[in-house]
């Protein structure tokens, strides 16, 4: 039983591992932020693809309700990578990995919308938390100011990621993981199809090896196995211990980027982690 338990862990810590390698993966690839969107999502549905055909997984959509849930939760995700990498663009990966990480707390705002939840005073508490820590990040509070450009960027994709997370919340008890991911893959391939007749995608040649490995490690392996580990810890528990993914990025762009954080990115991201953690467990209570 011992041995299970730390079998199923270091599942979910791998699959937060090869999820957090976005950030790094992101900075290094030249290519714009839509057009490595669009190959990510690509080839990472050709994979998830052929895992679904190898499991025999049931591709059939139930309702058309389920059909709408399924595109609107693939625009969503889409509008998350794609801020998300312009943030990266900006700023850094540690500054856009902590920052996107208010996702926890704006979700709790925006449950009592899909819900009939109500909001406690603890959420506004951990709210403020938030802000302040993210305030810690901010360089200069200037429209001008790059980096500040960045975190709003990556504060919005939080706030997709949140609402994607609420819309497929119903899908996940009736569908497979990794069939959600595979057609949210084929909605965002199909929505940024135009960017190929904008988009620079000259250098895909030489930027193709980064190209599979994202989709391949960060998307299609992580995001599998984040979504496998679900079948031996609560959501609760599994999101404690991803809260450790914005630590793991930020290990992996001073690795492979050189990017050394300074002294009030470790204060802000240390009380947005506070936070992520306060709530999770207050949740699991």
């Amino acid at each position: 039983m011992q041995n299970s338990h730390i079998k199923n862990l270091s599942v979910l810590l791998l699959g937060t591992l090869c999820i957090s390698t976005s950030g790094v993966l992101g900075k290094y690839i030249q290519m714009p932020a839509e057009a490595i969107i669009l190959c990510r999502a690509f080839l990472a549905a050709i994979l998830i693809g052929i895992f679904c055909k190898i499991k025999n997984i049931d591709f059939t959509i139930q309702s058309t309700k389920d059909k709408r849930s399924f595109f609107i939760g693939g625009f969503l995700m889409g509008a998350h990578w794609v801020t998300y990498f312009y943030a990266l663009k900006l700023s850094n990966v540690a500054l856009a990995m902590l920052s996107i990480y208010t996702y926890p707390i704006i979700t709790a705002f925006l449950e009592p919308f899909f819900s009939k939840k109500k909001i406690s005073k603890i959420h506004v508490i951990l709210a403020f938390l938030v802000i302040i820590g993210v305030s810690l990040l901010v360089p200069e509070f200037s429209l001008e100011n790059n980096y500040f450009q960045g975190i709003l960027l990556a504060i919005l994709s939080a706030f997709f990621y949140a609402v994607r997370n609420l819309m497929v919340k119903e899908d996940v008890k009736k569908y497979n993981g990794s069939l959600l991911m595979f057609y949210q893959m084929m909605v965002i391939s199909v929505l940024l199809i135009p960017t190929l007749f904008f988009s620079d995608f000259s250098n895909i040649k030489s930027q193709l090896p980064l190209l599979v490995l994202v989709a391949l490690l960060t998307t299609a392996i992580g995001h599998t196995l984040m979504v496998n580990s679900l079948k031996h810890f609560s959501a609760t528990t599994a999101s404690i211990i991803s809260s450790i993914q914005p630590i793991f990025g930020i290990i992996i762009a001073y690795i492979f980027v050189n990017e050394i954080p300074n002294f009030n990115t470790f204060i802000g991201g240390s009380l947005i982690l506070l936070t992520v953690v306060v709530e999770s467990v207050r949740s699991k209570k």
